[in-house]
């Protein structure tokens, strides 16, 4: 059984790549120690897998705020990450969701539409 984390970047803010970086890095670990603590078996699978991850583009927040909410309804960690404005944002603003790790078809049902970045 295949396992992944998707990442959900906003590309109406412009950021940087260095931000961009940045901001998928907090998601990534946060929703992954929130796997860890509430879907142990599902984080371990995909950690022994090679802890895929797939980052993925919206189009702006109210798109990253709905397919955060989908995959929550279907019970998959989800982490939005809200930048501290300390360099090139506004401090609060939305810029990425984690969703995962969980299986790959289970993700793909809520993300399997959008692009790669």
């Amino acid at each position: 059984m295949a396992y992944k984390q998707v990442i959900l970047i906003r590309t109406d803010l412009k950021m940087s790549k260095g931000k961009s970086c940045a901001q998928c890095s907090h998601a990534a670990v946060e929703a992954s120690l929130q796997a860890k603590k509430k879907h142990r078996p599902i984080f371990s699978a995909w950690r022994l897998s090679g802890m895929k991850k797939v980052v993925l583009k919206v189009q702006n927040q109210k798109e990253l705020y709905k397919y955060a909410q989908e995959a929550k309804d279907v019970g998959i960690p989800t982490a939005i990450i809200s930048d501290a404005g300390m360099t090139e944002l506004k401090p609060g603003t939305t810029t990425v969701c984690a969703i995962g790790p969980e299986k790959e078809d289970k993700i793909d049902l809520i993300t399997g539409r959008l692009s790669t970045l």
